[in-house]
């Protein structure tokens, strides 16, 4: 969809919410195979609920001396996360040396095996489903502006906390950033939220006034607010428990914060946990990186791109590119041109960039598209190596 006109809306949640603490354990256990074995196949889920986390999944590896020592290591993968993610004791919101941890790996089905690690050599793709991409030139990141202030806005409560500047920040946290679009174009921000854990003891008074000076202001242009616009601070007035024992955390439940914060369609699949071979990931990271192809080349100021694969074949069965301003011939074109130079396939993505190695936990908050602090290659698309590849 490409926003034209009125009020448009996205979310971000910290490293700290119990979604996120389930999917950076779910990548962290992905990087640690990878680590171990490019080659493995993950497929982890992660349950958090009150001091219980449960960490399970199906595994593949070369080796049983690979899969053993990633399970023996999960329970202190699992500790570090929520330790790093900022939680200490049960009373912030999960006890990292105390809490349930149990894990249950299992072998990957024979049948889904044999469609991707095929007899010829061949990687089918790991399940059938569809992906999209999208990249819009109304941001630097080429991403919709609504999802770019609102991970700002996180990203920025968790250096707060992290650096001691406000000792008294949760690690639990959500925000929420609407604009105003006029004739396609982000004009104006109507609004923000932003809610908070808190210690217990922090006033509120001293609360609304330090995340207004130390957190909005620092991320929201004077100049992008609108007349009316209005900033809504912990608006049930109290946010002291947070994580796992305020609210249950599972892995891909987050998938809109993780991709376009609802501007361009989501196929459904969740990336957190999955290794390359399953194109919920490796295709919606390729998507993107086409759809940032077809702006940073001038073929159009915005575009979707979709991808659908069947379980088991290599190749596509869909491939679609909708660019704004462009006609449906045009469309067909680029797609024509988009096929011959890249190979769609899982090996030739995985080839590609580079995806076969433990790179995944950093993308498990913040977003994984847009990123200015992590070297993405999905995000690799620059216009001064692009700029001679002409229209097709």
């Amino acid at each position: 969809m490409f926003i034209r006109n009125g009020l448009f809306s996205s979310e971000s949640v910290s490293e700290g919410h119990p979604d996120k603490l389930a999917d950076r354990i779910s990548d962290t256990v992905l990087d640690e195979f990878l680590r171990h074995d490019p080659s493995a196949r993950v497929a982890c889920e992660t349950l958090l609920a009150d001091q219980c986390v449960v960490v399970a999944g199906e595994f593949k590896t070369r080796s049983p001396e690979t899969f053993r020592a990633v399970r023996e290591g999960a329970v202190k993968i699992v500790s570090d996360v929520l330790r790093d993610a900022g939680y200490r004791d049960s009373a912030t919101g999960i006890d990292p040396e105390r809490c349930e941890i149990q894990i249950r790996f299992n072998g990957q089905s024979a049948d889904i095996n044999q469609g991707v690690d095929r007899e010829d050599g061949v990687i089918g793709a790991g399940d059938q489903g569809l992906m999209f991409g999208y990249a819009s030139d109304e941001t630097p990141e080429l991403m919709p502006a609504p999802i770019i202030y609102a991970h700002r806005l996180m990203r920025r409560q968790a250096e707060l906390r992290r650096s001691g500047a406000l000792p008294w920040l949760g690690p639990d946290a959500k925000s929420q950033v609407t604009f105003r679009y006029e004739e396609g174009r982000p004009v104006a921000i109507e609004s923000v939220v932003l809610s908070t854990q808190h210690d217990a003891e922090v006033d509120q008074k001293t609360l609304l006034e330090a995340v207004r000076r130390e957190i909005i202001e620092p991320v929201i242009p004077r100049e992008l607010r609108a007349a009316n616009y209005r900033e809504l601070v912990n608006p049930t007035g109290r946010f002291v428990t947070g994580g796992p024992k305020g609210d249950t955390g599972l892995t891909g439940r987050k998938i809109i914060v993780d991709t376009y914060g609802g501007a361009a369609p989501h196929g459904g699949g969740a990336f957190s946990g999955k290794d390359p071979s399953k194109v919920d990931r490796s295709a919606a990271y390729m998507a993107r990186y086409l759809a940032r192809l077809v702006v940073t080349r001038d073929w159009s100021s915005r575009a979707l791109v979709q991808l659908a694969y069947a379980i088991g074949v290599a190749e596509p069965v869909s491939f679609l590119v909708e660019a704004d301003g462009v006609s449906g011939a045009r469309s067909a074109e680029i797609v024509d041109a988009l096929r011959q130079e890249f190979d769609l396939t899982p090996a030739g993505i995985i080839r590609l960039l580079d995806l076969q190695r433990p790179i995944y936990y950093p993308t498990a908050a913040y977003g994984h598209f847009g990123r200015d602090d992590l070297d993405l290659p999905w995000e690799s698309a620059r216009p001064t190596e692009t700029a001679s590849r002409s229209y097709p």
